[in-house]
């Protein structure tokens, strides 16, 4: 009698952890049927000739003032290099100032005013503006830079990015269509080929510049600005309610409600703008963190105007939702891994439950539509032929792997930006890297403590590879098997192992960052 009741209540538990493991595998299958629609608009938007109206820049009367915005805190090892380039931009020097919108609390204050003294004397019209805290981070710093501004558009890098001199010269003229409230251009990655780590983040990252930005912007759904090598309509941004530092995106939040106001966006697929990759975990993590928690955050923010504006049609509202949505997939990436294990034992325990994990074609049917999608942006990116094709299959399992191995750390963030928990804007530190005979064990700016969830990363290998040797005992629990080849099941086998990859990259990393 006991042992019944126990099998009902292990029976009702399995039910209940089945239904949350569906849910989030349907999740995850939505979010891939999204790829394939943007995937599908990529390619329409290639076919298409531009014929957008733009200002003639040879003709002084149409050369708008333009301030460039360089938003900085702590950053030591890439001013100078920053500074360098960006006096470099091929503007007329009577309509182009630059802004140094500087937070820091180092030693990089003093080495970056002698910077500014010098460029000053060669003739830039070039402000620093220093604040003495960092209220609304940086949107704060770009809300303040904003008051003085004497530009009709206002172009933003981060400190890490370099772009060309031709690079007012190709986005500046779309502003000619007086609804055109943003011009972003794509990333570049100037250390794309210095490690397997930053190999993975230039593949992600691609995939979203070609793919889903195109995708998104060719049919007129929401796209965010990226917070950085893009440009502002300065009536745009106030339009808009301005710089908000209440999520750590600012540039997503500003981005939708620029949008509910009807402003258009224009996105450059052609126009690269070069910047570093983190080239250390520690440094990738803290990146990571803040973005998955901006967009939960915007989630909550903005859902609801999005769902509740009559302005938007329905197939724009469904992707600004998933768009919103984007980081919530790394907490049903982790739910579906975890329990990958126990729903393993389940559908060897309780045959009749068999039929249920006909619901695990979802996740092969979504794997297949990614490896797709990406494919086409690896091609836009790498080329193609078979061999690019061979690398590019190696390079996707590998960043799904790795990519699965963060779902941990970035659903911490997702769960904290939907539960309103506020934190700091933790920026990401800058190397000045481009090959491994440059050495990043000395930057000053590295976190040197491990964040605790680093040690449930390391359990989380050693689970996953217990569901790999599942594989081959898991089906002697079962009953009424007789051949010795019934005791296996090697359906997850698979899985378990990318994600015993992913975590056990990220423990093994994370720890080496702090010991190096």
């Amino acid at each position: 009698m006991e042992n019944i009741f126990s099998e009902k209540v292990l029976y009702s538990i399995g039910l209940v952890l089945l239904g949350v493991y569906l849910v989030s595998l349907v999740m995850i299958f939505l979010f891939s049927l999204a790829q394939v629609n943007l995937l599908y608009n990529f390619l329409r938007a290639k076919r298409r000739k531009d014929t957008s109206e733009k200002f003639d820049l040879s003709n002084p009367n149409e050369v708008p003032f333009v301030t460039i915005q360089l938003p900085v805190y702590n950053e030591l090892y890439v001013m100078e290099r920053l500074l360098d380039t960006i006096v470099k931009l091929e503007y007329p020097s009577d309509k182009i100032e630059f802004q140094v919108l500087d937070d820091s609390t180092d030693e990089s204050v003093v080495s970056t005013k002698i910077q500014i003294e010098r460029l000053q004397k060669e003739g830039h019209n070039i402000q620093y503006i220093h604040r003495t805290d960092r209220k609304g981070f940086k949107a704060g710093a770009l809300k303040e830079g904003m008051e003085v501004a004497k530009g009709e558009f206002i172009a933003i890098f981060d400190a890490d990015f370099l772009p060309n001199s031709d690079w007012l010269q190709k986005t500046v003229p779309y502003f000619k269509n007086n609804e055109v409230g943003v011009v972003q251009t794509r990333w570049g990655h100037i250390n794309r080929d210095y490690s397997l780590l930053t190999k993975i983040q230039a593949f992600a990252l691609d995939a979203h510049f070609t793919l889903e930005q195109v995708g998104r912007n060719s049919q007129g759904h929401f796209i965010n600005f990226n917070g950085t090598a893009g440009i502002w309509r300065k009536d745009c941004i106030l339009d808009a309610g301005n710089w908000e530092g209440d999520t750590l995106t600012e540039d997503l939040d500003l981005s939708y409600r620029a949008q509910l106001k009807n402003w258009k966006f224009k996105y450059l697929c052609e126009v690269e703008t070069p910047a570093e990759l983190p080239v250390v975990i520690s440094a990738a993590r803290s990146q990571q963190f803040r973005w998955n928690k901006g967009g939960a955050e915007n989630f909550q923010k903005m859902i609801k105007k999005v769902l509740s504006s009559e302005q938007i049609s329905k197939k724009t509202k469904f992707h600004a939702v998933l768009h919103l949505l984007n980081s919530t997939m790394f907490l049903n990436v982790f739910i579906v891994g975890v329990l990958s294990v126990p729903m393993l034992y389940l559908k060897n325990y309780f045959s009749d439950l068999k039929f249920y994990f006909i619901a695990l074609s979802f996740f092969v049917l979504s794997t297949v539509f990614f490896f797709i999608c990406y494919w086409f942006m690896y091609k836009e990116i790498k080329g193609g032929g078979v061999k690019k094709f061979g690398g590019y299959t190696v390079m996707f399992f590998r960043f799904f792997s790795v990519a699965m191995g963060f779902s941990l750390h970035n659903s911490l963030a997702v769960a904290e930006g939907h539960a309103g928990k506020k934190s700091e804007f933790v920026r990401t530190p800058k190397f000045n890297m481009l090959s491994l005979k440059d050495k990043w064990s000395k930057n000053k700016y590295l976190q040197k403590k491990l964040p605790k969830s680093v040690f449930v990363e390391g359990l989380l290998a050693l689970y996953f590879a217990f569901g790999m040797l599942s594989a081959v005992f898991v089906g002697y629990i079962g009953e009424g098997k007789t051949e010795p080849s019934e005791h296996f099941d090697f359906g997850l086998f698979p899985f378990h192992l990318m994600l015993f990859f992913g975590f056990s990259y990220v423990f093994y990393h994370s720890i080496r960052s702090v010991n190096e």
